[in-house]
């Protein structure tokens, strides 16, 4: 993916940066998998904000992306790929055979036109969709599952790739792109290949309205509120927080410490836990 720049011809734009959407080839979406989604705007049913920051932003419609991938033995065809507001990775729609569509996430290299399949026996292939057991090691996976046929739930993001490093017995052993690696079983379906969109991470905003449009709200630093708002908050000009650590606005560690709470089920699972920046 190209990113496309702009001449300063305004302040916003001197560090903005934008996709160059060369491989979006459509820009409507499929109006039967799509569908309105409420958005709460960070406010609990009582208007209450509960979590800061969130409100505005441009209108979208929900595309319902297919992350089981259930439909076995049977091939699709890769009819577009088109941008989704809702997630930074593209999306394909997929045209099988018995007529019926889905949207699915868009593999890094895969082309219009090009087949797809799910299912025990399908070819290692980017876009095939088979149990981990038949995976070889080493293959570069994404849309990994954690509970067999609930859908993927790991590895779902812009550029993200994982890769099988071992197995044994009824476990299977990837790599996550966090650095974290855990057990998931065999019969958990992955899909082939990296996922497309890789330098979403290296785009630039350049503006703060771009953020509002996105329906992320100004955040302000605590040190410059009232110290019934923020425990940083408080003193004479320009003062340090005042405290040993950092705290979030509730008076919790901030800022390196661990949420993870304690005797997860996972635990056991989870051999090295994912990098902390």
């Amino acid at each position: 993916m190209a990113i496309r720049l702009y001449r300063a011809y305004t302040p916003g734009t001197r560090n903005r940066s934008v996709p160059g959407f060369e491989e979006v080839v459509k820009s409507k979406p499929e109006k039967g998998l799509t569908y309105k989604k409420h958005l709460e705007k960070g406010r609990n049913n009582r208007g209450i904000i509960t979590s800061k920051h969130r409100g505005g932003g441009h209108k979208r419609l929900y595309r319902e992306i297919d992350f089981k991938r259930d439909k076995k033995n049977v091939s699709g065809r890769i009819e577009t790929v088109e941008y989704d507001p809702n997630r930074n990775a593209y999306i394909c729609l997929t045209n099988y055979e018995d007529g019926e569509k889905r949207y699915i996430l868009y593999p890094r290299g895969i082309e219009v036109g090009s087949i797809i399949v799910s299912g025990t026996e399908a070819p290692i292939s980017i876009g095939n969709t088979l149990p981990l057991t038949n995976v070889p090691l080493g293959a570069a996976i994404h849309n990994i599952e954690i509970v067999p046929g609930k859908g993927g739930q790991l590895v779902r993001a812009a550029g993200a790739v994982a890769r099988i490093i071992a197995k044994e017995g009824r476990l299977v052993t990837p790599r996550s792109p966090s650095g974290e690696i855990r057990l998931i079983l065999r019969k958990c379906l992955a899909t082939i290949g990296q996922i497309g969109n890789v330098d979403s991470n290296n785009l630039r905003i350049g503006k703060a309205g771009s953020r509002r449009w996105l329906g992320k709200r100004p955040k302000v630093r605590g040190v410059v509120m009232n110290p019934v708002d923020h425990p940083h908050g408080g003193g004479e000009g320009k003062v340090p927080i005042g405290r040993k650590k950092p705290l979030t606005p509730w008076g919790h560690p901030a800022l390196g410490k661990r949420s993870r709470r304690n005797n997860k089920y996972s635990d056991t699972l989870i051999l090295r836990q994912r990098k902390t920046s």
